[in-house]
């Protein structure tokens, strides 16, 4: 018998954000939350996060326009921004009963995302 637990999607909170980050997150009529960030190559990176849907967007266009990553996903349990010396993340935690993992989205120097989803 599978039993399903729910789990809480733990978001920072706006500040905490722009801190780590350097941009506020905006906001649309369903309450999701929406980082729109660009590069200097013109590069850009649309993150999006529902607390209540437990879910994550990640849309990566390139400096010509052409969608390089459209990622949808659900069961977040976790969503963390962190700055360090050089370097911006937005790390995302996942658990979805069978599955775990974690998406890395590097915002600063560069764009780059790590995705990792398995099998528990």
């Amino acid at each position: 018998m599978k039993v399903n637990v729910y789990r809480e999607f733990l978001t920072p909170d706006d500040e905490e954000v722009y801190e780590a980050i350097g941009e506020w997150p905006d906001s649309d009529e369903n309450g999701t939350r929406i980082l729109t960030l660009e590069d200097a190559s013109g590069q850009s990176i649309a993150f999006s996060y529902d607390a209540l849907a437990r879910s994550v967007r990640i849309r990566w266009v390139n400096d010509q326009g052409i969608e390089m990553l459209d990622s949808f996903r659900e069961g977040a349990t976790r969503l963390s921004v962190t700055s360090e010396q050089s370097t911006k993340h937005i790390s995302i935690d996942f658990h979805t009963g069978e599955c775990a993992g974690t998406m890395v989205i590097q915002v600063a120097p560069h764009f780059s995302v790590h995705d990792r989803l398995l099998f528990q």
